[in-house]
């Protein structure tokens, strides 16, 4: 909208005036010449003929306004309110004047008082179509989004090409949630100025959130060519391309964003996510780092950080525990955390269970609970009552079957920490379980308010998540020794066998025979996210390649859809005198077409310090056998714990040296590894990993156990 309107009204002094006719020729003269110096950028001489002009003839309102005018420019709004008022005690009839105070009202953040103000201005010249603007622009600062709609159409019934008009309609659609009206106003607002980077912008991120990313990606640009300068462009434009795989381009942007506003949080922030989705871990640590300088109380950049941490094998323990520690002393300065619940002390009661994620949907998160939902909603009806709240985009298949399986389905993707824990202290839920951690979509926060008497963290992250709120972290007597207990700011529960229970496939994909027969040389694979193959597992890998001849590996992984990303893969094998003709690689798939890839794998190779989960249970569903090195952290173990549970503990290394002799041993022997493939879905779908009605009852146990402790403190 405009700041305010320019043109002084005329104005006299009024009736009755004792000053004489000298002083008001002069007083027009210093008027006059005031209002040429600020059109020159005089501005403090101009200032100084309105004050003169004022002390000559007090009444004259026109000279008011223009000090009032110059005043609200220079950001003196409460002067600005003093000069308006005496303009309108002159010339009350001013609808400029009664605008001009409501920008200033406005510019104060006293939205009521500008609404008051413009009306007075549309009351006086109904036609004015700027007021109406700023009446629509004010309603929305109160949150008023319907009325502030009826008001930009008013003005567009005045002036249908008024850009900006359809630009604020398109806001504020926007925020009701009615998107595709929202994309109709910004393309009207860029048919009346092609050049309106705030509108390339807007539509950008609306077109982003129906998941429209190459459409995204042209708004954004074309944000960027009205406007070079527009950081939050930048940012976001860097965000699209990297769920998009083109990783050297978000970086450039991002790097373009914290370089035009040095001290952008989320820029630096997303700088390190990608950064460590390529694999540098050093620029990734400090870009987070950067961010947690600037504000050290930011909680995404302190999650950024500890999740960075997991891909880095040399961090001691209590250096990641006291990180952990500070992101939980972070959030919780933020909190208020409840002391009192509604949820009665009964032991045997049906129990009211939450389920906090932001990957109820097809993601590994999805694979690994749907199939325990499902048994714990058709196996324990009227003994647990299951609550989700999605908190990212979930709308598949996968999250349409979750939904079934739950009582309650109440997305909270835009809530407020605190609007959520109120929403979830209402519901009465006893048992709070956070299923993302410290990864996308997260929602620890919340858990600092203690929202739920008990509260536990289970399946999506593989760490302490360092929020004391939360009491208990499930594990299984694979994956966390006792010596390791004391990592953890949570209490370890630890289910009988497996803290994890996967859902099988749904996508069709046969176990292929083993395919070094009929290829006469081996291959390793390895489908997992790139970023947790570090130099120590290239250098481990290249051993293996160089005692199995003409053996290959192949990785797949959405990194390796970047060219510059293969070739540093080349680079870093032919270091360790690997042929770079002996890798293969590639990007992103369908999951069907994900899964039907490890028909062309002879052996898995899992990485370390950071393990793969769900890649490993898809190579065991798909027959082909992992190797997987133990460590000594909880996360380091999470192989060990997959591969005891399906029966393969020969594929366990103890070292790196044990974990180069069991891939030799294993990749000489193809009839045995031929009918291993053979058997193994049907051993891995008969063991813990795949049995969802055995899992629910461990599960249910534990939660009912945990639930009883909590009585008896409070009995």
């Amino acid at each position: 909208m405009g700041i305010f309107n320019r043109l002084p009204p005329p104005g006299q002094p009024s009736a009755g005036s004792h000053l004489d006719t000298a002083d008001e020729e002069a007083a027009a003269r210093l008027l006059e010449t005031g209002i040429a110096l600020e059109q020159e950028g005089r501005k403090g001489e101009a200032l100084r003929h309105y004050e003169q002009a004022i002390a000559l003839v007090p009444n004259l309102a026109r000279a008011h306004f223009c000090l009032g005018n110059l005043l609200l420019e220079q950001g003196e709004a409460s002067g600005a309110l003093e000069a308006y008022a005496a303009a309108l005690a002159h010339k009350p009839d001013s609808a400029a004047a009664h605008f001009n105070k409501g920008n200033a009202h406005a510019s104060l953040g006293q939205h009521a008082a500008a609404i008051e103000a413009y009306g007075n201005a549309l009351r006086l010249k109904p036609d004015f179509a700027d007021a109406e603007l700023a009446l629509g622009v004010a309603l929305e600062n109160l949150g008023r989004f319907a009325e502030a709609t009826a008001h930009y159409r008013r003005v567009l019934d005045i002036s249908p090409g008024y850009a900006e008009a359809h630009f604020n309609l398109g806001g504020a659609l926007q925020r009701m949630g009615q998107l595709p009206a929202a994309v109709a106003s910004y393309q009207r607002a860029l048919e009346g100025n092609p050049g309106f980077a705030e509108a390339h912008y807007r539509l950008g991120t609306i077109l982003l959130a129906l998941g429209r990313h190459e459409q995204t990606i042209l708004s954004y640009r074309r944000a960027i060519e009205a406007n070079p300068g527009h950081a939050d462009a930048h940012n976001s434009l860097g965000v699209v391309l990297n769920l998009t795989g083109k990783y050297d381009e978000a970086v450039a942007h991002f790097r373009q964003a914290v370089s035009i506003e040095p001290g952008f949080l989320q820029a630096h922030v997303n700088l390190g996510s990608v950064l460590k989705d390529i694999g540098q871990l050093d620029g990734a640590l400090e870009s987070t780092q950067r961010a947690l300088r600037i504000d050290p109380d930011y909680p995404l950049a302190h999650s950024n950080l500890l999740f960075i941490q997991n891909y880095l094998g040399d961090l001691p323990a209590s250096r990641l525990l006291a990180d952990a520690r500070r992101y939980g002393e972070a959030v919780a300065r933020f909190a208020r955390p409840y002391v009192a619940w509604p949820n009665v002390p009964e032991p045997d009661r049906c129990l009211r269970v939450g389920f906090v994620s932001g990957d109820l949907c097809d993601h590994p998160v999805g694979y690994f609970v749907e199939g325990v939902l499902a048994a714990l909603s058709s196996g324990y009806r009227g003994w647990l009552e299951l609550h989700a709240y999605p908190c990212g985009p979930c709308h598949d298949a996968i999250s349409a079957r979750i939904r079934s399986s739950c009582h309650g389905w109440h997305p909270a993707a835009g809530q407020s920490d605190e609007a959520l824990a109120g929403q979830i202290h209402g519901h009465g839920i006893d048992v709070l379980i956070d299923l993302s951690g410290h990864t996308a979509h997260g929602r620890l926060p919340v858990f600092a308010w203690k929202p739920a008497p008990v509260q536990v963290s289970w399946l999506g992250y593989f760490a302490t998540t360092g929020v004391a709120a939360i009491d208990y972290f499930i594990a299984d007597p694979w994956t966390l020794p006792e010596r390791e207990e004391t990592s953890f700011t949570e209490k370890v529960w630890r289910l009988p066998e497996t803290r994890l229970c996967f859902t099988p496939p749904e996508a069709e994909a046969a176990v292929a025979t083993l395919p070094a027969l009929a290829n006469g040389y081996l291959t390793f694979g390895c489908f997992n996210n790139l970023t947790k193959m570090n130099d120590a597992v290239v250098a481990l890998w290249a051993r293996i390649l160089a005692k199995v001849p003409d053996s290959r590996l192949f990785l797949k992984s959405r990194q390796l859809g970047e060219f510059n990303v293969r070739k540093d893969i080349e680079f870093r094998f032919s270091a360790h005198g690997i042929d770079p003709r002996r890798l293969l690689m590639e990007g992103h798939s369908s999951r069907s077409e994900y899964l039907a890839a490890y028909q062309r794998v002879d052996i898995a190779l899992d990485p370390f310090p950071y393990p793969g989960g769900t890649t490993t249970v898809e190579a065991l569903w798909m027959g082909v056998p992992v190797l997987t090195l133990s460590g000594e952290r909880f996360l380091a173990r999470q192989g060990v714990g997959l591969l005891m549970n399906a029966g393969l503990p020969d594929w366990v290394a103890s070292d790196p040296d044990d974990y180069v002799a069991r891939a030799v041993w294993h990749a000489v022997e193809p009839d045995r590894l031929a009918s291993l493939r053979g058997r193994l879905r049907d051993q891995v779908q008969a063991s813990p990993l795949f049995d969802a009605a055995r899992f629910a009852r461990h599960f249910e146990s534990a939660l009912r156990s945990m639930w009883a402790l909590w009585c008896e403190r409070r009995n």
